[in-house]
């Protein structure tokens, strides 16, 4: 659905022909929405707590630590390096691995969002964290005749039925460099009546091709040439398998890959599908997270929107997602607060979600 808000005369149609330029469309032009009406969103996405343990490293760097490592053999993970930038892909999955401190790399990625449109609602180099605000790709309205007669003098006029929102994470590597993930949310307005005059905001999939554009943008941005980039994110790989268990009465996901892969994947499924992470301990395969129960009283608005759904009548419950790997094999958990392995349905559903995004 889109809609095109286009209280004009057709006398200024008229007038605007001769003094306006027609854009060639693109894949991507964002505008963020953060300066109108908020949207209303189910995620529950509080200010995260500060923790001293995420602190971006500081210090100089040495020409040993430039080494980039390769993928090794027989691992279904294809990888490719440019200067000190690699990416690495799982699936659909993609990731940069730059060979840089995350604290040179916080003000480039920060000033890269703001170059693409967006403002960022979450900005937390203690956690590693940014997030934009909520925006609309501008490249998706039609370019009907009017719309190309008039361009951007009246831009404000058009607006699509969708937003995104994306987030980035930077994690230490072993070796001193960063891994940065852009892990992509949408919302879409549909019709909420018969009628067809009232709308509400749903949740919409998530898109890993701008997922993918926008980790090339980034290349570009950290010194990539443009032809590179492409190339690059372009890479194929093997695609791992994933598949929801029960092991002992708890429901679980089982992947088949080690430790390190398994948790950037988790730690981005999280990241995609709305979670709260709270905090994380890779040391333990620890992520806590927050989790609005369902409320079973009220009218079904759909399977993510009720997972995630903000109620004042519903407290947050918070779970510990835990990874456990043997060899190249890892098991994926839910644990309660204090630690206990869950077998409700709140922890069917959580797993359910992480398998669903790890497909």
């Amino acid at each position: 659905m889109q809609f095109a808000r286009l209280g004009v005369l057709a006398t200024c149609a008229a007038l605007s022909l001769s003094a306006c330029t027609v854009l060639e469309g693109e894949k991507v032009d964002y505008k963020s929405a953060g300066r109108g009406v908020a949207l209303e969103v189910p995620p529950d996405l509080n200010q995260l707590s500060r923790d001293s343990r995420y602190a971006v490293p500081g210090g100089s760097v040495t020409a040993s630590s430039f080494q980039i490592g390769q993928a090794a053999p027989g691992v279904p993970t294809a990888a490719s390096t440019l200067g000190d930038v690699r990416i690495e892909r799982d699936g659909n999955q993609r990731w940069l691995v730059v060979n840089r401190p995350a604290d040179q790399l916080w003000g480039p990625v920060r000033d890269f969002w703001q170059e693409n449109g967006f403002l960022l609602a979450l900005d937390q180099p203690n956690l590693g964290i940014m997030e934009t605000d909520w925006a609309e790709n501008r490249a998706k309205i039609p370019q009907d005749f009017i719309r190309n007669a008039l361009g951007k003098a009246l831009d404000s006029f058009y607006s699509t039925a969708e937003r995104d929102k994306f987030r980035t994470r930077l994690e230490r590597t072993p070796s001193g460099g960063t891994e940065i993930y852009i892990s992509h949310r949408g919302m879409m307005e549909v019709y909420s009546n018969e009628r067809k005059d009232q709308t509400v905001w749903q949740p919409r999939p998530t898109d890993p091709e701008l997922e993918a554009e926008f980790l090339r943008r980034l290349m570009v941005k950290l010194g990539v040439p443009q032809e590179q980039s492409k190339a690059l994110i372009a890479s194929g790989a093997v695609k791992p398998t994933s598949r929801v268990a029960t092991v002992g009465n708890v429901p679980v996901v089982q992947i088949d890959e080690g430790f390190d892969r398994a948790w950037r994947r988790v730690g981005l499924a999280l990241d995609r599908t709305g979670f709260t992470v709270e905090d994380r301990d890779r040391a333990q395969g620890i992520y806590f997270v927050r989790y609005v129960e369902p409320n079973a009283d009220k009218k079904d608005p759909g399977f993510f929107a009720k997972l995630f759904s903000r109620d004042k009548d519903t407290a947050p419950l918070k779970y510990r997602i835990s990874l456990k790997s043997q060899g190249e094999s890892t098991t994926v958990s839910v644990l309660n607060a204090n630690g206990a392995p869950e077998t409700s349905t709140n922890a069917q559903r959580i797993v359910k979600v992480i398998a669903d995004d790890l497909k």
